[in-house]
């Protein structure tokens, strides 16, 4: 009769004499839980996916995995069934990732032995007898994205484990040796589907069990989920993960395939109870008779992992606000104006207190242990500025202490005009009180040319922007005590006296400064070149020109008596002569006033 030791599927089928049991069907150094639960967060049970999401979010998950006869003895050739060596397992795996700049994830998983069933059929010490709870082999796992954002529907990356022997090696929870498995990870997302898959080589101390090799295995598996439900908060869908060891002498090649592979299979369903709470559910069958597959596992995950919503690439907190725009780029916000808040949780009533952390967050409040008083108002102050009503100059508008009690609690009138911030359009420029919004606050425009008497040179007289603060808001002509200032130059015919017709306009307007200004009454009209050519041609030049100038002005009513032409030719330079804008500055016009009464009345 043929006797060996044996594994079928979750009934494992060990094909033995007792004779042969003390010499070839030792466990020791088997780990005989073949479900390793994917890293908390991943979208898998078994099968881990290629994405990483997040910066330091943390998600964690809680296992409950349950294995019915992975290890069974049976005569190969009367089937009869020589005992339960392990009939049931509860494991219990507390499993954490930790995602890093969306590209790493660190993960650890560490496995208890709840319980565990059975006996060592045979003679006394054949097999080791099952036994209580144990800790497992801590697992540590790391994962690097290499291709693909959350919701793209491939992704790529690069993923390996390595278990450490913190199991007890004399039973059924560790094999007293490092293990190692690096894999190649795909996977994917669309609207309503998730998809995963894994190969890798599990590198682990050979060791022959009842005839069965046990060592270095090939490692596969996949899986894909369909989300459902108007928020996708349900998924269902099925997995399986394989294991197939690699043959390492001619002895082994020829154990039966089904014996020396782990094939399982499990239905999934997970639901998203909460954004960042997950509960799920799988259930399946064992499908080949390796050590460890079960005849059934049921696995029960309670998972705190934060939802991830599309994320755009630079945007770590998946809040729609690019890192390089984000004020608080890992915590998720909302959009603010303010760069210092924008991207940064909202804080509505601008007390300090996010709303989040804020009992009353649409009325301004103070600090307080208490969270139920967090960021509310004090009793006896309405406004919740901090400063009780009894103290506060204006118990119904939130503002800050003040030493002096008349504006204690009142809101800031920082420049000191009357008109508070709130309603200043310019609160830190002293002004006036106006009916228009947009000026209300703001320095007087006495001359109505829209621009504020205190950055306007002509504040009496209107007159365009120009950039030259000499110049800003002054007419082409106006008024000076000692002056009649021109913003535009007489132009001359080259080396001639003749006004060009393009300076009429600004000679009418210096007609009509002397008409209203009757108070001017005489002025030198000086006529002045640059410094190329001779010095006497120039001063004449100069003369004949302040004549013209003169005649104009005749010839446009002004009397000649309060007119006086003088020519300084180049004697008197304004800028650099050396240069082209220097010496166009220097040929000029000017016009001096030399005599002046006070202002007649009723002129301007």
């Amino acid at each position: 009769m043929s006797l060996r030791l044996k594994t079928f599927t979750s009934v494992a089928v060990l094909a033995a004499a007792s004779s042969l049991l003390s010499s070839q069907a030792r466990a020791d150094g088997l780990p005989l839980d073949r479900f390793d639960p994917a890293p908390a967060g991943d979208r898998m049970f078994g099968v881990p996916s290629p994405f990483v999401a997040g910066h330091l979010r943390p998600h964690i998950a809680a296992y409950l995995d349950y294995a019915r006869m992975p290890l069974v003895l049976r005569n190969t050739e009367s089937g009869d069934k020589a005992g339960n060596v392990v009939s049931d397992q509860l494991f219990l795996h507390l499993n954490a990732t930790l995602p890093l700049f969306d590209r790493l994830a660190l993960s650890i998983n560490v496995p208890f032995a709840l319980a565990q069933a059975g006996d060592a059929p045979g003679q006394a010490g054949a097999l080791p007898a099952v036994g209580g709870a144990e800790l497992g082999e801590l697992r540590a796992g790391l994962r690097l994205r290499l291709l693909g954002e959350y919701q793209d529907a491939f992704q790529l990356g690069l993923g390996g484990y390595a278990w450490f022997p913190t199991g007890d090696s004399d039973g059924y929870v560790g094999n007293g040796s490092v293990r190692g498995m690096p894999q190649l990870l795909l996977g994917g997302r669309t609207d309503r589907i998730v998809w995963s898959a894994a190969a890798g080589p599990q590198f682990r101390a050979g060791q022959s069990f009842a005839n069965v090799s046990d060592g270095t295995q090939i490692n596969v598996g996949a899986g894909i989920g369909f989300l459902l439900g108007s928020r996708k908060q349900f998924q269902v869908g099925p997995e399986a993960y394989a294991a197939f060891t690699v043959k390492s002498d001619e002895k082994a090649q020829h154990d039966d395939f089904a014996r020396s592979s782990n094939l399982e299979v499990l239905l999934d369903g997970r639901w998203r109870v909460v954004d960042d709470v997950e509960l799920g559910l799988g259930v399946g069958p064992g499908l080949t008779s390796g050590l460890g597959t079960p005849a059934f596992r049921g696995v029960l995950m309670v998972a705190y992992t934060p939802k991830i919503e599309k994320v755009a690439p630079g945007d770590r907190d998946g809040d729609g606000i690019l890192d390089k725009d984000d004020a608080c780029p890992d915590v998720a916000g909302v959009a603010s104006d303010d760069p210092a808040k924008n991207g940064c949780p909202s804080d509505r009533d601008g007390d300090g207190i996010l709303d989040k952390d804020d009992a009353c967050p649409d009325v301004p409040g103070v600090k307080s242990d208490d969270p139920a008083k967090h960021g509310c108002p004090l009793p006896g102050d309405r406004d919740g500025d901090g400063i009780l009503d009894k103290d506060d100059a204006c118990p119904d508008v939130a503002v800050v202490e003040n030493d002096d009690p008349a504006k204690n609690g009142c809101p800031p009138d920082r420049d000191g005009d009357g008109i508070l911030d709130k309603d200043d359009a310019c609160p830190d420029v002293p002004g006036v009180k106006s009916d228009d919004p947009a000026k209300h606050g703001c320095p007087p425009d006495t001359d109505g040319d829209g621009i504020p008497d205190d950055k306007d040179a002509c504040p009496a007289e209107a007159g365009p922007a120009d950039p030259d603060p000499k110049k800003n808001g002054c007419p082409t002509v106006h008024v000076t005590d000692k002056e009649i200032v021109i913003l535009e130059q007489v132009q001359f015919d080259t080396n001639q006296a003749t006004i060009k017709p393009v300076s009429n306009e600004l000679l009418d307007k210096v007609a009509a400064v002397f008409r209203d200004h009757l108070e001017i009454q005489k002025v030198e009209v000086q006529g002045h070149t640059d410094n190329r050519g001779n010095p006497a041609y120039n001063k004449g030049l100069s003369q004949r020109r302040a004549a013209a100038v003169v005649a104009a002005l005749v010839k446009r009513g002004i009397v000649g008596s309060r007119l006086v032409a003088k020519g300084y030719g180049q004697e008197r330079p304004i800028a650099d002569n050396s240069t082209d804008a220097g010496r166009q500055q220097n040929r000029r016009v000017q016009f001096q006033i030399i005599e002046k009464a006070s202002k007649v009345d009723g002129q301007k």
